[in-house]
Parts: structure tokens; C-alpha cells; sequence
């Protein structure tokens, strides 16, 4: 027997409540459409509901119809919501400095289609990489960036993110810190790759001050980007195991191939439509 395959994914949040879960599935069947997988969570300490389902649809219907046949049931129950339409993969730029471990993973994973998504281009303040954009056929955008030249630096991303209709933006190893305005016009929609397992070691050189108090796992942590630096919800996290006779040189190596891991499965949580911000916290649906 074929597995059904989904055409939207349904993200809803709101407080919860008796008869919600009832009042979703009733409105989705008289859409004529199938509940493939449906996943919720219930946090007790908040009192919000969190869902995401996936909907097998008529050919027929788009995003705008069931939205307009939906709103009932979201207008009652008060819903944050969104509906997405799978066959619209999400678009985004990458940003990178020198460092490409995480770029390459994550170009690596999006050409075998482990990752649904379409990187529009890659922009970086050095030129290091740009033989790997080319490669790939993806357009390289060099923006250089001094502490004079970073609000036009700034309008020049926000540019390219209008023109190219970029959904996300990801830093993969990008070693600028964006400012506050910048961040509040991406929030939600800029993930990061810290190289520690926040929050410890925040800031430069993590692995050498890591090495210098003996620590026995270096670790990465992804998360939205915020106006607080390296303090927005986090995605996801792992860890590596290292021990004494590690050298600085282990430690660096061991990070980036946390580093990379973490960002992809991030990225690819994000683009699967499986993460739901909770304040300061993420739910993250398997």
C-alpha cells in the first residue's frame, strides 16, 4: 500500500482549551481533506497548545481556500496559525565568513534533497568561497563590512532578501554580529550556529577557552536570531565527547563537525515546518 503524501502543513498555537482538537479535525474533513500525521504538545507551565498537521488535500484547493474555509474555526478558538503549501520549497541565503564547514554541509545536503530548500545565493564578507558558489551555480554577493560601512552593508542584504523573496536567512559561520534593527526585521526567519553549547563559551575563541578549563564535551547550539546575542530560542543542540589528551587542534576539528550537524538539522527542521517558537523556548516536532 502507498503511503499518502501530504500537500500542506498546518501550524496552529493558541491557549488551550476543551473541544479545540475536535473543532480543527471537523473543519479540516468537511475541506475534504486527510489528516496524514498530526503532532501536539500541551505546555503546562504557559497553558498554550501547539499542533502541526499534515494534510493531504483535493488537487483543487490552494492556500487561500482553505485559509477562507478555515477562519472560522481560527477566529472562535482565537489561533495563531499558518498554512503551508509543500510544493513551495523555502528560499534562502546563506551567510558565511571564512570558516565553509557548515556551507558545504549544508549545500551537501540540499543537492541529495535531505534538506527541501532553494539557496537563492551565498553572501559573505570575504571572497573566500566564491569558487564554491560558482561551482554550485548559486550567485556570490561579496559584502564587505567595516564598522563604517555597516548600516549600508546592512541595507544592501536587506536588498538582496527583498529581491531574491528569501524566506530564511541562515548564518552559517557569518562572524559579524548583525545589529538590533537588522534582527528584529528577521525575526523568526534568521537561524544561527554558536560554537559552544550556549550558554557557556559565548563569544571569540570558544574552543581555546574551552581547552583551558578541561572540559570533557564541546558542543553547538543553532537558534533564531535575536537582538540579544547568542540568547534566542534554540533548535537544536549536540555535543562531542573529548578528553584530556585532546588538543586545541581536536577540540577546533571535533566543534566544526558538531557545528555542521546541528545547523543542518536546524535548517532542515525549519524548512519541514516543525518548529513553533514558544516564547523564549522552540518546540520542535519530530
Amino acid at each position: 500500500m502507498a503511503l499518502i503524501k501530504p500537500d500542506f502543513i498546518l501550524l496552529l498555537s493558541c491557549v488551550d482549551r476543551k473541544g479545540l482538537v475536535a473543532a480543527i479535525a471537523n473543519s479540516i474533513a468537511s475541506q475534504n481533506c486527510n489528516i496524514v500525521q498530526n503532532s501536539q504538545y500541551g505546555d503546562s507551565t504557559t497553558g498554550r497548545f501547539f499542533m502541526r498537521l499534515s494534510l493531504a488535500a483535493p488537487e483543487s484547493m490552494t492556500v487561500e481556500s482553505f485559509s477562507e474555509a478555515f477562519m472560522p474555526v481560527a477566529t472562535a478558538y482565537n489561533l495563531d496559525w499558518k498554512v503551508h503549501d509543500l510544493k513551495n520549497k523555502l528560499r534562502a541565503i546563506v551567510m558565511v565568513s571564512k570558516g565553509g564547514h557548515c556551507l558545504n554541509d549544508l549545500l551537501y545536503r540540499i543537492a541529495t534533497g535531505y534538506v527541501p530548500m532553494t539557496v537563492t545565493s551565498i553572501v559573505s564578507n570575504h571572497m573566500t568561497w566564491s569558487r564554491r558558489a560558482e561551482h554550485e551555480n548559486i550567485p556570490y554577493h561579496h559584502l564587505p563590512i567595516t564598522p563604517e560601512t555597516k548600516t549600508e552593508q546592512e541595507a544592501r542584504l536587506l536588498e538582496l532578501i527583498e529581491e531574491q523573496e528569501a524566506d530564511l536567512v541562515i548564518l552559517a559561520r557569518y562572524m559579524q554580529v548583525l545589529s538590533d534593527d537588522l534582527c528584529e526585521k528577521l525575526a523568526g526567519r534568521a537561524i544561527n550556529i554558536h560554537h559552544s553549547f550556549l550558554p557557556g563559551f559565548k563569544g571569540a575563541r570558544p574552543y581555546h577557552r574551552a581547552y583551558d578549563r578541561g572540559v570533557k564535551m564541546v558542543g553547538a547550539t543553532a537558534h533564531y536570531v535575536t537582538a540579544d546575542l547568542d540568547e534566542g530560542p534554540i533548535i537544536a543542540q549536540d555535543v562531542s565527547i573529548v578528553d584530556h589528551a585532546d588538543t586545541v587542534e581536536d577540540l577546533i576539528a571535533q566543534g566544526q563537525e558538531v557545528e555542521s550537524r546541528v545547523l543542518t538539522r536546524a535548517v532542515k527542521a525549519h524548512c519541514e515546518h516543525r518548529v513553533m517558537q514558544n516564547g523564549l523556548r522552540t518546540v520542535v516536532f519530530k
